[in-house]
């Protein structure tokens, strides 16, 4: 490939001399991987200006350095508006436009997006189509799992994918899309065939400060989708519609108005079932993951595959044999007399739909342990222990993934939201030690869930991940108890 058709597509301006038809070997945004026959593309982060780093570029050998601005030394010969832009297009071209190949389906929303996605490639294949996936547990190639490091991937990882998932011959790429890779146009050049909006809820406000900042980079998907199917109950579903170029579908569980309604929805301990009336048809849905934000999840999938012309009695089918996703209402075999479930609820919604889905089969009491991120949004931090409070019976509020944050500092924000509930709770830093207080708490049918860390087997403390899988820490406290 050369330099020129690395551009292709993207508008820029050169410096003289620069031969556009020299061959490439690779393409990084990442000084320290440079190798000679490189192009270094200059993607700042939000501490550090990347083009402090094109000098050192065209040292290592790099035959074009791509820039928004002469850093005063001359070593970007090549300008473009914008660098994050450029380099996903770049990437694009690098691996030969693999999203031409192949039709896209982008999910995002606050919470919902692991489970709807990969509903949506459960349905897709038992219509007999070859999916790939890109998501927050894993990647799928071809049927293979690789394991993701982002909910989205960096540009260049992302297009690689899609190109592994194309020549492994994926009909269908179902991708979680993340407001951090919309707001820094990781995804730049793919037209989804379906875009997916599942819910609006605080999160990420460390990065995106204010909610109207985190709505208008989720809404940023429906502007490249053909199809954009959309939660007409979530209050920020109507700027999802008005951000929408192409066609519309919205879905809902509690307005006829909708294109695809849930109807007579029953909740029970095992999963759920409702009616999916559509303008033209109507299926009964049963599935096996229970919760009210599991019908909104399967009502998600259900519509962009209806969007996707899956017929409904092919959705209903493959719904029916779905099983739950990894750290989604986990429940953890135990052999005791209460029940340990394992969650990803890591924001105040997340933790009000696990508690509220728990609360229709618990029998006993529900005993809710978590913590939350550190270097992450402060803000709710408190909102997370008052939704907490308001529907557990008794909590353990512990570390989760601190960071370079001091865990008790994290836990004095947190109760800021509980102090005044009146719910009992205890505070044990040490995360592994709560897991074996709350165990040691639960009594016969009690449900103990451990939220916040679901999928994840790592806990990050400081800058260093260790291992940390809360299945074997919860059977190591019970073979040793």
């Amino acid at each position: 490939m050369t330099i020129r058709e690395l551009l292709y597509g993207i508008e820029y301006r050169t410096c003289a001399g620069l031969d556009l038809d020299a061959a490439i070997t690779d393409i990084t945004a990442d000084s320290r991987k440079v190798a000679p026959g490189s192009v270094f593309v200059c993607v700042s982060g939000t501490r550090v200006d990347a083009h402090v780093f094109a000098a050192e570029a065209r040292k290592a050998g790099a035959v074009a350095v791509i820039g928004e601005r002469d850093p005063g030394d001359g070593s970007v010969n090549v300008f473009v508006g914008s660098c994050r832009k450029a380099y996903a297009l770049a990437c694009a071209n690098f691996y030969g436009r693999p999203q031409q190949r192949l039709k896209l389906v982008g999910v995002t929303g606050t919470n919902g997006k692991t489970t709807t996605s990969v509903l949506i490639k459960n349905i897709l294949e038992y219509a007999g189509k070859r999916v790939g996936l890109i998501g927050t547990i894993s990647n799928v190639i071809g049927g293979m799992e690789v394991a993701a490091n982002y909910t989205t991937p960096e540009a260049k990882e992302f297009y690689s994918l899609l190109r592994q998932m194309a020549d492994s011959g994926a009909e269908y790429v179902v991708s979680e899309v993340s407001s951090h890779a919309l707001d820094q146009n990781r995804v730049e050049g793919c037209v989804f065939d379906v875009g997916v909006f599942t819910n609006l809820t605080q999160d990420h406000l460390d990065y995106h400060v204010t909610m109207e900042a985190y709505s208008a980079a989720k809404a940023k998907l429906f502007a490249v989708s053909r199809i954009s199917v959309i939660n007409a109950d979530d209050p920020a579903g109507e700027l999802m519609l008005d951000s929408a170029e192409g066609e519309t579908l919205t879905y809902s569980a509690r307005s006829d108005d909708a294109d695809l309604t849930a109807k007579n929805v029953t909740l029970r301990s095992d999963g759920a079932s409702y009616e999916l009336v559509t303008r033209g048809d109507i299926a009964r849905i049963i599935t096996r993951m229970p919760g009210m934000f599991n019908v909104y999840n399967t009502l998600a999938a259900a519509s962009a595959a209806y969007a996707l012309g899956v017929p409904l009695a092919t959705v209903k089918e493959a719904l029916a044999i779905s099983q739950g996703v990894k750290g989604r209402l986990e429940i953890v075999p135990t052999d005791t007399d209460y029940t340990v479930i394992i969650d990803y609820a890591h924001t105040p919604d997340g933790i009000e739909n696990i508690l509220r889905a728990v609360r229709d089969f618990a029998k006993g009491r529900i005993i809710c342990l978590f913590g939350c991120g550190g270097d992450r949004d402060k803000t709710k931090r408190p909102l997370m222990g008052e939704a907490a409070a308001a529907l557990a019976d008794y909590l353990f509020i512990t570390s989760d993934n601190p960071r370079t944050e001091d865990p008790e500092a994290i836990i004095a924000d947190i109760l800021e939201g509980v102090k005044d509930c009146g719910t009992p709770y205890t505070v044990i830093t040490d995360r592994t030690q709560a897991i074996a207080a709350a165990l040691a708490e639960a009594k016969e049918d009690d449900v103990v869930i451990l939220a916040g860390k679901g999928h994840e087997t790592y806990q990050i403390l400081g800058t260093e991940k260790i291992h940390y899988d809360e299945r074997e820490i919860v059977a190591d406290i019970l073979a040793n108890k």
